[in-house]
């Protein structure tokens, strides 16, 4: 396997503009969705008993997220190693190695299902729920702004050659190609 390129986001464009941009994505996303759900829902009054699962949520989101990256390799019964440790001594952060390289497709798959299994539920709950729609948008705003990273991988993922391989490395993630004989 040869190296066709190695990716890290964090060094490429850095990790204050990442949340930075970040940060925008997720109030936009929040501004622009808020108007036409609020206009759907109507007069409806937001029920005040939904902040404290809406403040679990969030605390619980970046760890939600990381599963949500793990999940696919589970149903798809790849071994992959997880590496759990205390950030700050409270808060938990998941990081995932796959023990063996990833296809294309695989790893595109990887890359967007937080945004499948998270933020796709979270517009219909939204739709849904008129009592705690102003919640579930917020939750799903602040999602959408924790996916840009992924969204940037996907991009570089995208592309790749055809038939290339994913190797996820520290801090990054690696796309190699067979040799040619």
């Amino acid at each position: 396997m040869n190296c066709w390129k190695s990716i890290n986001i964090n060094k490429e464009f850095g990790l204050n503009r990442i949340y930075f941009i970040s940060f925008l994505i997720g109030l936009t996303t929040f501004i622009f969705l808020y108007v036409p759900f609020s206009i759907i829902h109507d007069s409806t009054n937001v029920n005040e008993s939904g902040i404290i699962p809406f403040t679990a949520a969030i605390i619980m989101l970046p760890v939600l997220h990381s599963f949500m990256h793990i999940l696919p390799l589970i149903m798809m019964k790849k071994r992959t190693k997880l590496n759990y440790k205390l950030k700050s001594r409270i808060k938990p952060s998941f990081t995932y190695f796959p023990m063996a390289y990833l296809t294309k497709p695989v790893s595109l798959f990887v890359a967007l299902a937080p945004t499948l299994f998270i933020t796709l539920p979270g517009l219909i709950a939204s739709y849904l729920f008129h009592d705690f729609y102003v919640y579930i948008l917020l939750f799903t705003s602040i999602h959408i702004g924790f996916s840009f990273m992924d969204f940037l991988y996907a991009i570089h993922i995208i592309k790749a050659p055809k038939r290339a391989f994913i190797e996820n490395g520290n801090g990054g993630f690696d796309i190699l190609v067979k040799a040619q004989n």
